[in-house]
């Protein structure tokens, strides 16, 4: 067995300041940042899971109650992430190439989700889309009922997730040159062909930007879907819902668990999502 001697220590440890010292200050403060803010709390939840034993971590990932919260976060946050990537680039468009009466006030407006509070936002979509409300007063005679329903937690996180899409389509959009769109014209492109060949290909990476924030933001929502519904299990239940509920229960392991599942999906999701974006880079690129 071989043994290091202390001048060895001391020499290994001259060299490790040595090497920190030339990283840039930029560096460090970066680290240190995200290590206290991002990776320290992360390795503290997975430490915290890891007290649970691995058949009971798995009971409780996937119980019946937490599947069903599986398939109602992650599939609403998937379908609105997807409709605010049609509708938001279309907002993106009209509020780019067109100018209209009270245009800035309604660019303004495309920002309140992200100032309101998110229970003030729940508090009024569940009060417009109930029965008695503007909206809802409409759908009800046709049978569509939205508040305390799964269809008012879609509503709910379309709401607090359009403007990731807007002001990420919207810049892209802003610097894009019209030359190129006149240039298809003059070509014999009607407007669907230049939009569909020419416009939207260095257009889609940026889409699917807006798309993967919008459903990382949909996914983490508790204030607003909350409010606007039931919370009974096994049809509008929330995991993040469910995860308070074991924290009302005192079950803070249990709530540890469901925490790192939905932590665990929503970094492959968006690691998938990443990947589309690079490979939409190359193809645009060739």
């Amino acid at each position: 067995m071989t043994t290091v001697s202390p001048s060895v220590e001391v020499q290994h440890k001259t060299s490790f300041w040595k090497t920190l010292q030339r990283v840039p200050w930029t560096w460090r403060i970066t680290i240190a940042y995200l290590t206290v803010m991002l990776f320290m709390p992360i390795v503290a939840m997975f430490l915290k899971a890891s007290t649970e034993p691995p058949a009971r971590f798995w009971a409780i990932a996937t119980s019946e109650i937490a599947l069903a919260t599986y398939n109602v976060t992650f599939v609403t946050s998937l379908f609105a992430a997807l409709l605010n990537g049609v509708f938001g680039t279309l907002i993106a468009w009209v509020l780019v190439r067109y100018d209209f009466p009270l245009k800035r006030l309604i660019d303004a407006t495309v920002d309140l989700p992200f100032a309101l509070p998110t229970s003030v936002a729940g508090l009024t979509l569940a009060t417009v889309y109930s029965d008695n409300g503007w909206i809802g007063s409409l759908l009800a005679p046709l049978g569509i009922k939205v508040s305390f329903t799964r269809t008012g937690v879609a509503v709910a996180m379309i709401f607090i997730s359009l403007p990731f899409v807007v002001r990420t389509v919207q810049p892209v959009l802003q610097e894009m040159e019209h030359e190129i769109e006149e240039a298809a014209w003059c070509l014999g492109a009607s407007q669907w062909q230049t939009f569909w060949k020419v416009i939207l290909p260095p257009l889609f990476p940026t889409i699917l930007t807006g798309v993967a924030l919008g459903f990382s933001r949909a996914v983490g929502e508790y204030g607003s879907t909350v409010i606007i519904s039931s919370n009974t299990p096994f049809q509008d239940l929330i995991a993040p819902v469910l995860i308070f509920q074991r924290l009302e229960q005192y079950d803070y392991s249990g709530a540890t668990v469901i925490g790192i599942v939905l932590l665990s999906i929503s970094l492959v999701l968006l690691l998938a999502i990443n990947f589309l974006q690079a490979w939409a880079r190359r193809y645009d690129s060739r």
